[in-house]
């Protein structure tokens, strides 16, 4: 069973707030702020922020899900696309889900005249992740990425 994927809407807020909150708990042990993030991904799918979500979806249930937030490269005069937010739900990992939603992400990127790449980042520790990035041809040899987070 191949999934379905496409562009969220705002009837996915609350599967994706789940699927969310799970991921930083089982990435980063994490917990997040329910009422923070429903207004995040809410602005999200409402607002003009800069980023989507795309949803995978098998037979009627949401599977899994990423989200692209931009950047612009000047020295590339286009868009960059961060992927965030993977998460695949545990009864269906394993199965080339990732997969199927980098090709959909890349597919559209590759249409684009104003798309310059794909990024994305991973922690340290979630070394699957890693593995599973590779082998789709991404690469980690150029960049770490510092941060500064507010609270």
């Amino acid at each position: 069973m191949l999934p379905t994927i496409r562009k969220a809407t705002t009837g996915d807020i609350s599967q994706i707030v789940d699927f969310q909150m799970n991921m930083a708990l089982e990435t980063e042990r994490l917990e997040l702020n329910r009422d923070i993030l429903t207004a995040g991904v809410t602005n999200v799918l409402t607002g003009d922020r800069g980023a989507s979500y795309y949803m995978a979806e098998i037979e009627g249930t949401l599977a899994g899900m990423l989200m692209i937030t931009l950047e612009w490269s000047d020295w590339r005069n286009g868009w960059v696309w961060w992927i965030q937010s993977v998460y695949t739900r545990p009864e269906f990992r394993g199965k080339g889900l990732y997969k199927m939603l980098y090709s959909h992400i890349v597919n559209l990127a590759e249409k684009s005249e104003e798309v310059s790449g794909i990024r994305l980042y991973v922690d340290k520790t979630n070394t699957s992740a890693q593995k599973v990035y590779k082998t789709l041809g991404m690469n980690g040899d150029h960049y770490l990425v510092y941060e500064w987070m507010k609270g």
